[in-house]
């Protein structure tokens, strides 16, 4: 009797060891973490690829493609005031600091998005809808605020 609960209790704990990693690294449907086309609120147009990446419970998201025509290839963050004035938009860091809100489950609040166009920053709100297959960026300034919804394409 007592090898059978031995048995079942290491079989069970090498089972959640095996499985957690695994788990750990893959983002669910309900999370931010992917590559996200970024659509322009105002114009429907669509703007570029974000890849939106979690380290150490932090989010953060850099452009990894320009799909809008209009930005020439090479273009730099002009109107940025801040360590990315000039840098590349292709890799720039757009989304910063998001965590996770323990209040409101799949939510992620905190932190900030960069407007490459203008240069401005805003407080932003991340939350994945229609199972994750959509992702709503909300960017405050005062108590305005803008609303896209970015399609996930991985």
């Amino acid at each position: 009797m007592k090898r059978h609960v031995l048995a079942a209790t290491l079989g069970m704990a090498l089972g959640t060891a095996l499985v957690t990693p695994t788990w750990a690294q893959v983002p669910g449907p309900l999370s931010p973490v992917g590559l996200w086309k970024s659509i322009d609120d105002d114009s429907g147009q669509e703007k570029s690829l974000v890849r939106i990446t979690e380290a150490g419970g932090v989010v953060s998201g850099r452009i990894e493609r320009l799909l809008d025509p209009s930005v020439k290839p090479g273009a730099v963050c002009e109107k940025c005031s801040d360590e990315r004035k000039g840098q590349p938009v292709v890799g720039l860091q757009i989304l910063r600091n998001l965590r996770q809100d323990a209040g409101e489950p799949g939510i992620w609040t905190g932190g900030e998005v960069l407007d490459p166009a203008n240069g401005k920053t805003y407080r932003t709100r991340l939350k994945p809808v229609d199972g994750g297959r959509k992702l709503e960026l909300r960017g405050y300034i005062g108590p305005f605020y803008r609303t896209q919804t970015w399609l996930r394409v991985e």
